[in-house]
């Protein structure tokens, strides 16, 4: 059965009608485009499923590339290309340890995220 062609778009207003005061409230507590660009940017980074995996692991502990890349059976180039990723955004900081450089989750913000994202999707 076929769409009709008004379900075919968002629902929106039988008329048009500006709430003026609405409007002006909300423009003037707006971030800045450059803001809202960076923060598009940030998101972006979640878009992609080996960091949402990486960052899942690293919410449970610290871990080298060799850990990481185990865990998701990649390649460590391959894990290490992500996590430059996540670092440049910063979502994930490491430390050396001897030998070892190991990995973790930025701060405590990245973690909300994951979980606030995973109660939503389970809702």
């Amino acid at each position: 059965m076929g769409m009709r062609e008004d379900e075919k778009i968002a629902p929106h207003c039988d008329f048009i009608h500006v709430h003026e005061q609405v409007v002006k409230r909300v423009t003037e507590v707006m971030p800045a485009d450059e803001e809202l660009q960076n923060l598009a940017e940030f998101f972006r980074v979640f878009a992609d499923s080996t960091r949402i995996r990486i960052l899942c692991a690293l919410s449970q502990s610290e871990l080298c590339v060799c850990d990481i890349a185990s865990l998701l059976g990649m390649g460590q180039s391959a894990i290490s290309h992500q996590l430059r990723i996540l670092k440049q955004m910063r979502l994930v900081k490491f430390r050396r340890d001897g030998k070892s450089v190991l990995y973790s989750l930025a701060d405590s913000h990245i973690e909300t995220i994951l979980a606030q994202g995973m109660e939503h999707i389970g809702e």
